[in-house]
């Protein structure tokens, strides 16, 4: 593989098409553009210089996303990032109210941990099978299939407190 020996066209053509998901994934995990747009740059500074990790056969979207995940996770470790977010609530602007078919979805999901919504937007919307979700998150497939169904559940109430009204 070109990119893991250093040619810069080969690890541009190799992650240009994960940028954008990984960026949805980190505004899943964080909630917020500005440190999602951030987490992913770091990310793919990151990537660079950890491709010698990357192995032939090794799938590529699954490690990727794996680095974007524990950058989301390093983040919100840190006292500025919390600092931020109380800033952010702060000053935000309302947020434009969502389509009324999504809104349940919506406020459901911010209920959840960042670990679920993650679990959550990586099978569902980014198309992970269990296994490339497992490998993002580091934890076996059963986990992975664990936290996709006890997310799933736990959303459900919200879900079906909409639908009721």
């Amino acid at each position: 593989m070109r990119a893991v020996v250093g040619d810069e066209a080969a690890f541009e053509s190799l992650v240009r098409p994960l940028v954008e998901p990984g960026l949805h994934l980190a505004l899943s995990m964080l909630g917020n553009r500005r440190d999602a747009e951030d987490a992913t740059q770091e990310a793919l500074t990151r990537a660079w210089r950890k491709l010698h990790q990357l192995r032939p056969g090794m799938p590529v979207r699954p490690w990727f996303f794996a680095i974007i995940a524990n950058q989301c996770r390093n983040m919100r470790r840190t006292p500025w990032f919390r600092l931020t977010s109380v800033v952010d609530v702060v000053h935000r602007e309302p947020a434009p109210e969502p389509g009324i078919e999504h809104l349940d979805l919506e406020r459901g999901l911010e209920q959840l941990p960042a670990t679920d919504r993650g679990a959550l937007f990586l099978h569902f919307y980014l198309d992970l099978s269990i296994e490339e979700v497992a490998a993002t998150l580091g934890v076996s497939p059963a986990a992975a299939k664990s936290r996709i169904y006890r997310a799933c559940h736990r959303l459900r109430p919200a879900v079906a407190l909409e639908e009721l009204r």
